[in-house]
């Protein structure tokens, strides 16, 4: 039996209440923690529902049960993890997240460009390594406190990233974020940092304003291109032309 075929993770759903038959006009999808659960994301389930009443969010629990505790879940196991295994246990999950996220857009007829994923700490590690391998999968991802498994050799340039952290954080350190995002802007990557000084491992309410000023104010680096591509003279300027 592959990845796909196992059965999909149980979830939680909030659905616009007032959609009479339309659908949502985003989809938020929430990829915890390890050891935590699709419960654990209501409060911020709740906070997006309040600033995107339009949006469906859909929180996932991890495939396992965590392997070191009696509760939660988890979507790798981080006993013995190192950075060879880490990366081989994040690309044997990569399948099956896949197959759920799709399922999920054609479930509630949301396309690509309107969803985000949301991830913390290890959801943010599969939300960023997810879109490495399939480009454009999401229009944005928010990812806090997390880290890649391994530097992307090519930028997304069909999905956001938008990069939280805590500058504190002694789970996943900063400088993490700090290698991904210059990593990524070498290789012309649309993508964004926030740090909050004195906070660690945790979705800080700092980083929550960081996050709902990125979704409502940024305008994806491929929307500007379109825009002058349709401009006649703005198109096809190169990176040394001084007005562009």
């Amino acid at each position: 039996m592959t990845d796909t075929a196992l059965p999909p993770p149980s979830t939680l759903e909030w659905l616009p209440a007032d959609a009479h038959g339309q659908p949502p006009e985003q989809l938020i999808l929430l990829l915890h923690g390890v050891g935590a659960s699709a419960q654990g994301m209501a409060p911020l389930a709740q906070f997006f529902r309040q600033n995107f009443p339009r949006a469906a969010i859909v929180a996932a629990d991890g495939f396992d049960p965590f392997d070191m505790a009696p509760v939660g879940r988890q979507w790798f196991s981080v006993q013995g993890v190192d950075e060879v295994n880490r990366v081989e246990r994040v690309a044997a999950v990569l399948p099956r997240l896949s197959a759920w996220v799709k399922a999920t857009q054609d479930r509630l007829r949301v396309g690509p460009a309107a969803t985000a994923l949301v991830g913390f700490s290890q959801g943010a590690i599969l939300a960023l390594e997810l879109v490495s391998q399939h480009d454009g999968l999401a229009g944005r991802v928010l990812a806090f406190a997390g880290r890649y498994a391994q530097l992307p050799m090519h930028a997304p340039q069909a999905t956001t990233l938008h990069l939280f952290h805590g500058e504190a954080d002694a789970v996943i350190p900063v400088q993490h974020a700090r290698t991904a995002i210059e990593r990524l802007a070498a290789r012309h990557g649309d993508a964004t940092l926030d740090i909050a000084s004195g906070v660690g491992h945790e979705i800080a309410p700092a980083l929550l304003r960081c996050a709902l000023q990125r979704l409502t104010t940024h305008i994806p680096h491929r929307t500007w291109a379109q825009a002058l591509g349709a401009v006649p003279g703005l198109a096809g300027r190169d990176e040394q032309d001084p007005a562009r």
